[in-house]
């Protein structure tokens, strides 16, 4: 089952990194894992400001037209979808730095299951209440950034401490990621993909 590893990475995530180093999928596994996941906060995101509406404070709940929500949609999950094989790229690029050949499929691993919180943690947008959301966004970085912690030296057999150096680099590879993606969105924005706002 593509989802399988994801309840052993919540209930006991050291040993569900051992299975997955053990067993070491194909590409197209972990191609499935991301894309079906990375669903999630695309679908959810397009249903709450398309039919609910956010809520930011006090007043009114802020919607945007179907049609706008879709291409807000559709360039998330490519933007999620390609920052997960970036990341990998980036984590198997680093890898030489710490004694480490791990392949493209190790690393697109590492990172489509580190990911996995920040993706599923989409869910929550179905309560389109900013405080709420930013709230559960924060744990789930921070799961995410605990699972790469823990999955590093196990995925990329290597010692203990080189991992909390080489798990810090790939922190702060996704942090710059993040704002450049942001930074994207921005740009976007600025040169008329300006979503419609409805009443």
């Amino acid at each position: 089952m593509i989802l399988n590893h994801i309840w052993g990475l919540y209930a006991h995530p050291k040993d569900e990194w051992q299975t997955i180093e053990k067993r070491h999928e194909s590409l197209m596994y972990s191609l499935m894992h991301i894309l079906v996941v990375a669903l999630i906060p695309a679908i959810c995101g397009y249903y709450a400001a398309a039919h609910i509406g956010w809520t930011i404070g006090v007043g009114e709940p802020i919607k945007i037209s179907p049609s706008s929500a879709q291409i807000m949609a559709i360039s998330m999950y490519i933007a999620l979808v390609l920052g997960v094989f970036l990341l990998a790229y980036l984590i198997q690029w680093m890898a030489k730095t710490f004694d480490s050949n791990p392949t493209f499929v190790q690393s697109l691993e590492l990172a489509a299951y580190t990911a996995t919180p920040m993706l599923m943690v989409g869910i929550t947008t179905l309560f389109p209440v900013l405080w709420f959301v930013a709230l559960a966004g924060i744990a789930a970085v921070s799961y995410s950034v605990y699972l790469l912690y823990s999955g590093v030296p196990i995925m990329m057999n290597i010692p203990e401490d080189k991992g909390f150096i080489y798990s810090s680099s790939v922190v702060t590879c996704g942090l710059v990621l993040l704002v450049a993606i942001m930074a994207l969105s921005a740009m976007f924005w600025t040169t008329g993909f300006i979503p419609e706002y409805v009443s």
